[in-house]
């Protein structure tokens, strides 16, 4: 499994979107860490088995076992404080943010790889599960280390261009059953 599988299982509607993967495969805007991390971290937030699959398989040739990891523990810690802190954002009482979640996240503050490069996943899983505030939050810790506004924009384009090929795949999978 590889890149070019997941290529094959894009439909000829999709046409663009393995377009999209392929001129950011080939994007010098991020390190390959970077790249590859939020490709993984990207995937495994969305969870549809032939784009985790495939992505692992790629990414496993770029990254260290501790990066792996590391983006795994982003897609996870991430789909917990998304849920959580975009919940805070759009509840009225405003009396919940000033309570302490009670939640473990330590992967945030030794997440066993560049904090810059955590950051940029969380960022983008960020954008996946449409967690303004945590977008907010992590860009801002970006940009105060030097990371420029079209690094973002390269992960954020990651983070759609993975959440769109798996909403592909998951409806074709959909007609198939």
């Amino acid at each position: 499994m590889s890149v070019e599988t997941l290529q094959s299982l894009i439909p000829a509607y999709g046409r663009d979107l393995s377009l999209n993967l392929s001129n950011l495969l080939a994007e010098t805007l991020l390190s390959d860490q970077q790249k590859w991390g939020t490709f993984l971290a990207c995937a495994h937030a969305i969870g549809v088995p032939a784009v985790v699959q495939n992505i692992e398989t790629a990414a496993a040739q770029a990254l260290t076992p501790e990066a792996v990891t590391a983006a795994k523990a982003a897609a996870a810690i991430m789909g917990m404080n998304n849920v959580y802190f975009r919940a805070l954002h759009l509840m009225h009482n405003k009396n919940y943010e000033t309570l302490r979640s009670g939640l473990r996240m330590n992967a945030l503050t030794n997440p066993g790889v560049d904090k810059v490069d955590f950051e940029l996943w969380a960022l983008a899983v960020s954008a996946v599960n449409a967690c303004g505030l945590c977008m907010d939050s992590h860009e801002k810790v970006l940009r105060g280390h030097g990371v420029s506004a079209v690094q973002v924009q390269a992960a954020l384009r990651i983070a759609a261009t993975v959440n769109a090929i798996s909403a592909v795949l998951r409806a074709e999978s959909a007609l198939q059953a």
